[in-house]
Protein backbone atom coordinates (compact mmCIF):
# COMPACT_ATOMS: atom_id res chain seq x y z
CA UNK A 1 0.00 0.00 0.00
CA UNK A 2 1.26 3.43 -1.32
CA UNK A 3 1.82 6.12 1.20
CA UNK A 4 0.84 9.70 1.14
CA UNK A 5 1.59 12.64 3.61
CA UNK A 6 1.40 16.20 3.72
CA UNK A 7 -0.17 19.28 5.26
CA UNK A 8 -3.73 20.65 4.69
CA UNK A 9 -6.75 21.92 5.48
CA UNK A 10 -9.42 20.13 7.95
CA UNK A 11 -12.72 22.05 7.52
CA UNK A 12 -16.51 21.29 8.41
CA UNK A 13 -18.61 22.23 5.56
CA UNK A 14 -22.43 23.34 6.35
CA UNK A 15 -23.99 23.18 2.74
CA UNK A 16 -27.57 24.76 1.95
CA UNK A 17 -29.19 23.55 -1.51
CA UNK A 18 -31.51 25.81 -3.69
CA UNK A 19 -33.50 25.85 -6.78
CA UNK A 20 -31.22 28.42 -7.76
CA UNK A 21 -28.66 30.90 -5.73
CA UNK A 22 -29.87 34.26 -4.26
CA UNK A 23 -28.75 36.70 -6.03
CA UNK A 24 -27.50 40.20 -3.95
CA UNK A 25 -30.15 41.01 -1.32
CA UNK A 26 -32.57 38.31 -2.73
CA UNK A 27 -33.97 35.17 -0.09
CA UNK A 28 -34.08 31.81 -1.89
CA UNK A 29 -35.97 28.80 -0.41
CA UNK A 30 -33.54 26.25 0.24
CA UNK A 31 -34.51 22.66 0.39
CA UNK A 32 -31.96 20.58 2.47
CA UNK A 33 -29.22 21.76 4.54
CA UNK A 34 -26.11 19.06 4.93
CA UNK A 35 -23.27 19.04 7.51
CA UNK A 36 -20.14 17.34 6.65
CA UNK A 37 -16.07 16.90 6.75
CA UNK A 38 -14.59 18.93 4.60
CA UNK A 39 -11.70 21.47 3.61
CA UNK A 40 -9.34 20.31 1.27
CA UNK A 41 -6.24 18.42 3.11
CA UNK A 42 -8.88 16.83 4.68
CA UNK A 43 -11.07 15.88 1.29
CA UNK A 44 -7.86 15.21 -0.75
CA UNK A 45 -5.90 12.67 1.92
CA UNK A 46 -10.01 10.88 2.14
CA UNK A 47 -10.34 10.73 -1.45
CA UNK A 48 -6.56 9.06 -1.43
CA UNK A 49 -7.35 6.79 1.34
CA UNK A 50 -10.33 5.24 -0.17
CA UNK A 51 -8.72 4.77 -3.32
CA UNK A 52 -6.10 3.17 -1.28
CA UNK A 53 -3.58 4.69 -0.18
CA UNK A 54 -2.14 4.79 3.49
CA UNK A 55 -2.99 8.58 4.24
CA UNK A 56 -0.96 11.10 7.28
CA UNK A 57 -2.47 14.67 7.37
CA UNK A 58 -0.91 17.07 8.95
CA UNK A 59 -3.19 19.39 10.47
CA UNK A 60 -4.92 21.58 13.07
CA UNK A 61 -8.40 22.10 14.47
CA UNK A 62 -9.92 23.29 17.71
CA UNK A 63 -11.22 21.39 20.30
CA UNK A 64 -15.32 22.61 19.34
CA UNK A 65 -18.34 20.62 18.51
CA UNK A 66 -16.81 20.59 14.70
CA UNK A 67 -13.17 19.07 15.99
CA UNK A 68 -15.32 16.31 17.34
CA UNK A 69 -17.31 16.09 14.12
CA UNK A 70 -13.93 15.47 12.26
CA UNK A 71 -12.64 13.04 14.96
CA UNK A 72 -15.45 10.60 14.37
CA UNK A 73 -14.99 11.14 10.60
CA UNK A 74 -11.43 9.88 10.62
CA UNK A 75 -12.42 7.27 13.28
CA UNK A 76 -15.20 5.72 10.81
CA UNK A 77 -12.43 6.00 7.87
CA UNK A 78 -9.60 4.62 9.93
CA UNK A 79 -7.83 7.57 8.69
CA UNK A 80 -4.60 8.66 11.25
CA UNK A 81 -4.70 11.55 13.72
CA UNK A 82 -1.34 11.17 14.47
CA UNK A 83 -0.22 14.68 13.07
CA UNK A 84 -3.54 16.55 13.80
CA UNK A 85 -2.51 19.00 16.12
CA UNK A 86 -6.17 20.28 18.70
CA UNK A 87 -5.50 24.16 19.12
CA UNK A 88 -6.99 24.38 23.07
CA UNK A 89 -9.67 27.04 22.84
CA UNK A 90 -9.66 27.06 19.04
CA UNK A 91 -11.65 27.06 16.58
CA UNK A 92 -12.18 24.70 13.87
CA UNK A 93 -12.53 26.07 10.20
CA UNK A 94 -15.98 25.87 8.58
CA UNK A 95 -17.22 26.63 4.85
CA UNK A 96 -20.90 27.67 4.21
CA UNK A 97 -21.80 26.23 0.87
CA UNK A 98 -24.14 27.27 -1.46
CA UNK A 99 -25.78 24.57 -3.95
CA UNK A 100 -27.85 25.62 -7.28
CA UNK A 101 -29.34 22.42 -8.01
CA UNK A 102 -30.20 23.12 -11.60
CA UNK A 103 -26.61 23.58 -12.50
CA UNK A 104 -24.78 21.55 -9.37
CA UNK A 105 -22.66 24.83 -9.14
CA UNK A 106 -21.40 25.91 -6.08
CA UNK A 107 -20.07 29.44 -4.08
CA UNK A 108 -18.30 28.97 -1.10
CA UNK A 109 -17.32 30.85 2.09
CA UNK A 110 -14.29 29.29 4.16
CA UNK A 111 -13.05 30.93 7.27
CA UNK A 112 -9.87 29.32 7.84
CA UNK A 113 -9.78 29.18 11.81
CA UNK A 114 -7.57 26.70 13.30
CA UNK A 115 -5.90 25.73 9.85
CA UNK A 116 -3.55 29.14 9.77
CA UNK A 117 -2.09 27.88 13.00
CA UNK A 118 -0.37 25.26 10.98
CA UNK A 119 3.80 25.39 11.56
CA UNK A 120 6.76 24.43 9.83
CA UNK A 121 7.47 22.50 13.49
CA UNK A 122 4.37 20.75 13.20
CA UNK A 123 5.27 19.40 9.80
CA UNK A 124 8.90 18.98 10.82
CA UNK A 125 7.59 16.47 13.22
CA UNK A 126 6.15 14.03 10.77
CA UNK A 127 9.55 13.76 9.26
CA UNK A 128 9.66 10.13 9.59
CA UNK A 129 6.95 9.59 7.46
CA UNK A 130 8.24 11.60 4.83
CA UNK A 131 11.35 9.88 4.80
CA UNK A 132 9.16 6.55 3.76
CA UNK A 133 6.09 7.72 1.98
CA UNK A 134 6.05 7.38 -1.71
CA UNK A 135 3.99 10.76 -2.37
CA UNK A 136 3.84 14.22 -0.70
CA UNK A 137 0.58 16.16 -1.39
CA UNK A 138 -0.30 19.87 -0.53
CA UNK A 139 -2.82 22.48 -1.17
CA UNK A 140 -2.83 26.46 -0.36
CA UNK A 141 -5.62 25.84 2.45
CA UNK A 142 -3.29 26.36 5.39
CA UNK A 143 -0.31 28.38 6.22
CA UNK A 144 2.54 29.22 3.84
CA UNK A 145 5.04 28.11 5.97
CA UNK A 146 3.91 24.52 6.38
CA UNK A 147 3.53 24.09 2.28
CA UNK A 148 7.30 25.67 1.95
CA UNK A 149 8.65 22.95 4.61
CA UNK A 150 6.67 20.06 2.87
CA UNK A 151 8.45 20.97 -0.12
CA UNK A 152 11.67 21.28 1.56
CA UNK A 153 10.93 17.15 3.07
CA UNK A 154 10.10 15.93 -0.19
CA UNK A 155 12.99 17.19 -2.08
CA UNK A 156 15.38 16.14 0.96
CA UNK A 157 13.87 12.35 0.43
CA UNK A 158 13.37 12.57 -3.23
CA UNK A 159 9.62 12.49 -2.89
CA UNK A 160 7.28 13.27 -5.86
CA UNK A 161 5.36 16.56 -4.64
CA UNK A 162 1.82 17.01 -5.68
CA UNK A 163 1.01 21.07 -5.06
CA UNK A 164 -2.65 21.90 -5.70
CA UNK A 165 -2.35 25.51 -6.08
CA UNK A 166 -6.06 26.15 -4.67
CA UNK A 167 -7.30 28.60 -3.49
CA UNK A 168 -5.76 31.49 -5.03
CA UNK A 169 -3.16 32.92 -2.75
CA UNK A 170 -0.68 35.73 -2.59
CA UNK A 171 2.50 33.31 -2.30
CA UNK A 172 5.73 33.87 -3.07
CA UNK A 173 5.96 31.80 -6.89
CA UNK A 174 9.25 29.87 -5.64
CA UNK A 175 6.70 27.91 -4.22
CA UNK A 176 6.74 26.22 -7.80
CA UNK A 177 10.59 25.54 -8.85
CA UNK A 178 11.05 22.09 -8.78
CA UNK A 179 7.49 21.00 -7.67
CA UNK A 180 6.64 17.58 -9.53
CA UNK A 181 3.22 17.99 -10.74
CA UNK A 182 1.23 20.89 -10.31
CA UNK A 183 -2.73 20.93 -10.93
CA UNK A 184 -4.62 24.17 -10.75
CA UNK A 185 -8.14 24.51 -12.54
CA UNK A 186 -8.67 26.57 -15.31
CA UNK A 187 -9.30 29.37 -12.66
CA UNK A 188 -5.75 28.89 -10.88
CA UNK A 189 -3.87 28.64 -13.84
CA UNK A 190 -4.93 31.87 -15.15
CA UNK A 191 -4.67 33.54 -11.87
CA UNK A 192 -0.95 32.12 -10.96
CA UNK A 193 0.17 32.62 -14.51
CA UNK A 194 -1.95 35.07 -16.05
CA UNK A 195 -2.80 33.11 -19.26
CA UNK A 196 -6.45 33.04 -19.87
CA UNK A 197 -7.33 29.28 -20.00
CA UNK A 198 -10.81 29.12 -21.14
CA UNK A 199 -10.77 25.82 -23.60
CA UNK A 200 -7.97 22.89 -23.57
CA UNK A 201 -6.46 24.40 -26.98
CA UNK A 202 -5.06 27.39 -24.56
CA UNK A 203 -4.00 25.63 -21.82
CA UNK A 204 -0.32 24.94 -22.75
CA UNK A 205 0.54 29.20 -22.38
CA UNK A 206 -0.37 28.80 -18.35
CA UNK A 207 1.03 25.33 -18.95
CA UNK A 208 4.44 27.04 -20.24
CA UNK A 209 4.49 29.74 -17.50
CA UNK A 210 4.18 26.94 -15.07
CA UNK A 211 7.35 25.16 -16.59
CA UNK A 212 9.18 28.10 -16.58
CA UNK A 213 8.82 28.45 -13.25
CA UNK A 214 10.31 25.14 -12.32
CA UNK A 215 7.23 23.07 -12.62
CA UNK A 216 8.29 19.28 -14.28
CA UNK A 217 4.73 18.61 -14.97
CA UNK A 218 1.78 20.30 -15.39
CA UNK A 219 -2.02 18.94 -15.00
CA UNK A 220 -4.80 21.54 -15.48
CA UNK A 221 -8.10 20.13 -14.95
CA UNK A 222 -10.97 21.63 -17.30
CA UNK A 223 -14.23 20.47 -15.58
CA UNK A 224 -16.93 18.24 -17.75
CA UNK A 225 -14.25 19.13 -20.52
CA UNK A 226 -11.01 16.54 -18.84
CA UNK A 227 -8.13 17.54 -17.47
CA UNK A 228 -4.78 18.38 -19.60
CA UNK A 229 -1.71 17.52 -18.76
CA UNK A 230 1.92 18.36 -20.42
CA UNK A 231 5.57 18.56 -19.04
CA UNK A 232 7.44 20.62 -21.69
CA UNK A 233 7.70 17.75 -24.24
CA UNK A 234 4.24 15.52 -24.27
CA UNK A 235 0.64 16.87 -23.88
CA UNK A 236 -2.34 14.42 -23.39
CA UNK A 237 -5.75 15.65 -22.71
CA UNK A 238 -7.68 13.14 -21.13
CA UNK A 239 -11.85 13.39 -20.95
CA UNK A 240 -14.23 13.53 -18.20
CA UNK A 241 -16.27 10.44 -17.91
CA UNK A 242 -19.57 11.26 -18.75
CA UNK A 243 -21.73 11.22 -15.55
CA UNK A 244 -25.04 13.09 -14.02
CA UNK A 245 -23.38 15.32 -11.51
CA UNK A 246 -26.13 16.55 -8.82
CA UNK A 247 -22.95 18.48 -6.36
CA UNK A 248 -19.31 19.18 -8.10
CA UNK A 249 -18.20 20.12 -4.76
CA UNK A 250 -14.81 18.42 -3.62
CA UNK A 251 -14.73 17.08 -7.47
CA UNK A 252 -10.89 18.63 -7.68
CA UNK A 253 -10.45 17.24 -4.15
CA UNK A 254 -11.25 13.90 -5.43
CA UNK A 255 -8.73 14.27 -8.91
CA UNK A 256 -5.69 14.73 -6.54
CA UNK A 257 -6.52 12.54 -4.17
CA UNK A 258 -6.65 9.55 -7.53
CA UNK A 259 -3.59 11.42 -8.97
CA UNK A 260 -1.58 11.13 -5.63
CA UNK A 261 -2.48 7.78 -5.37
CA UNK A 262 -1.65 6.81 -9.20
CA UNK A 263 2.01 8.69 -9.01
CA UNK A 264 2.55 7.24 -5.43
CA UNK A 265 1.79 3.44 -7.01
CA UNK A 266 3.73 4.45 -9.76
CA UNK A 267 1.40 4.13 -12.79
CA UNK A 268 2.47 5.79 -16.02
CA UNK A 269 1.03 9.78 -15.84
CA UNK A 270 -1.75 8.37 -18.95
CA UNK A 271 -3.20 6.02 -16.49
CA UNK A 272 -2.84 8.12 -13.61
CA UNK A 273 -4.65 10.85 -15.37
CA UNK A 274 -7.66 8.41 -15.97
CA UNK A 275 -7.46 7.13 -12.23
CA UNK A 276 -7.83 10.72 -10.99
CA UNK A 277 -10.41 11.56 -13.67
CA UNK A 278 -12.62 8.80 -12.93
CA UNK A 279 -12.07 9.83 -9.06
CA UNK A 280 -13.34 12.70 -9.84
CA UNK A 281 -16.44 11.87 -11.88
CA UNK A 282 -17.96 9.39 -9.19
CA UNK A 283 -17.54 12.38 -6.41
CA UNK A 284 -19.76 14.89 -8.59
CA UNK A 285 -22.68 11.87 -8.71
CA UNK A 286 -22.71 12.45 -5.07
CA UNK A 287 -23.56 14.71 -2.07
CA UNK A 288 -20.78 16.47 0.30
CA UNK A 289 -17.21 16.67 -0.25
CA UNK A 290 -15.21 14.09 1.95
CA UNK A 291 -18.58 11.26 2.15
CA UNK A 292 -18.58 11.41 -2.06
CA UNK A 293 -15.23 10.10 -2.24
CA UNK A 294 -15.35 7.47 -4.08
CA UNK A 295 -13.65 3.81 -3.20
CA UNK A 296 -11.04 1.85 -4.99
CA UNK A 297 -13.11 -0.91 -6.76
CA UNK A 298 -15.22 2.05 -8.40
CA UNK A 299 -13.04 4.03 -9.74
CA UNK A 300 -11.19 0.68 -10.88
CA UNK A 301 -15.01 0.23 -12.56
CA UNK A 302 -15.24 3.86 -13.47
CA UNK A 303 -12.19 3.69 -15.43
CA UNK A 304 -12.87 0.20 -17.72
CA UNK A 305 -16.59 1.10 -18.19
CA UNK A 306 -15.73 4.56 -19.57
CA UNK A 307 -12.09 4.63 -20.81
CA UNK A 308 -11.83 0.90 -21.41
CA UNK A 309 -8.82 1.04 -19.00
CA UNK A 310 -8.03 -1.64 -16.49
CA UNK A 311 -5.42 -1.77 -13.95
Amino acid sequence: MAKIIGPGSLIVDVTGFAPHLPVAGETTKGSMLRLGPGGKGSNQMTAAHRAGSDVRLIGCRGDDTFGDFLKAHYAKEKMSEEYIRIVPGGETASALIEIDEQTAQNRIIVIFASNELLTREDVLKAEKDFADCDAVLSQFETSVESIFTAKELAQKYHKPFILNPAPFIDIPKSIFDGVDYVTPNETEAEQFTGCPVDSPENCKAAADAFIRMGVRNVIITLGTRGAYYTDGKKEILVPAAKVHAIETTGAGDAFNGGLATAIAEGMTIEKALYFASATAAISVTRHGSSPSMPYRHEIIEMMQKEFGITL
